[in-house]
């Protein structure tokens, strides 16, 4: 069982910055902690990149082609996998209804949590992305920046994927509708991210798609949190 935060305290609540590192810091704690929680998006990514080759083609030239597509198709699958139990472990401890009743704005509590989620279960993706494009035949240019669109993108997946698992918190078989509520709205960030390597392996111009997914990125960080926090309450009070 994941130890509750110190800042729940309600005669002696902490300070914003702190009681946003309290957040960040338990999560990460207690994700370490659950290692099965931690390890199984890492390996489903493997395992997807691993076996398509096998299941398909291992001709080099295809491979050099979907590559992108095969690990970003890999890597929105594995985050999906673990958002089931971003809010449900709390939720059944009754952690977040102590949340809710904080002086801090949850907004911002909520972007502490995320912001760990992303750090255990979109990091890792990230930083083993570049054998896994090694092993796609994934040449220098295309290998980095497939490296930063995933940097970019996956917190993007992550944010997105909190709104769903906010409103689906408490009902039974969530992970179906989870799917279908997120799924639909992960679609401009996989082809952005798929469309940045194809065009600078074809000698075309990236700044563009770039500068999207960093726009994604900061709608996300902005109005995600809003989103989720309203998502919560409504969800623990109709708990």
């Amino acid at each position: 069982m994941a130890p509750r935060p110190r800042f729940i305290a309600a005669d002696t609540p902490l300070p914003l910055g702190r009681a946003m590192v309290a957040i960040f810091a338990r999560d990460v704690r207690a994700g370490l902690r659950q290692r099965q929680d931690l390890l199984n998006p890492v390996v489903f990514f493997v395992m997807v990149v691993a076996l398509f080759p096998l299941g398909v083609s291992p001709e080099s030239g295809f491979l050099r082609q979907a590559g992108p597509g095969i690990l970003w198709v890999a890597a929105l699958l594995s985050t999906l996998l673990s958002l089931d139990h971003l809010f449900r472990h709390d939720h059944d401890q009754g952690v977040l209804d102590q949340m809710l009743l904080q002086p801090q704005p949850l907004y911002l509590l909520v972007l502490a949590k995320v912001s760990a989620h992303w750090m255990l279960t979109g990091l890792p993706l990230v930083l083993i992305s570049p054998l896994l494009g090694l092993m796609l035949q994934l040449e220098g240019n295309s290998l980095w920046a497939l490296c930063l669109t995933l940097l970019l993108g996956t917190p993007v997946l992550s944010f997105i994927g909190a709104i769903g698992a906010a409103l689906t918190l408490g009902l039974r078989s969530a992970g179906v509708l989870l799917s279908l509520l997120v799924i639909p709205l992960y679609i401009p960030v996989l082809i952005f991210g798929t469309g940045t390597v194809m065009s600078l392996s074809e000698g075309l111009p990236v700044s563009g798609h770039f500068a999207l997914l960093g726009a994604m990125l900061v709608l996300a960080v902005l109005l995600a949190p809003l989103a989720v926090a309203g998502a919560l309450r409504i969800s623990v009070s109709n708990g």
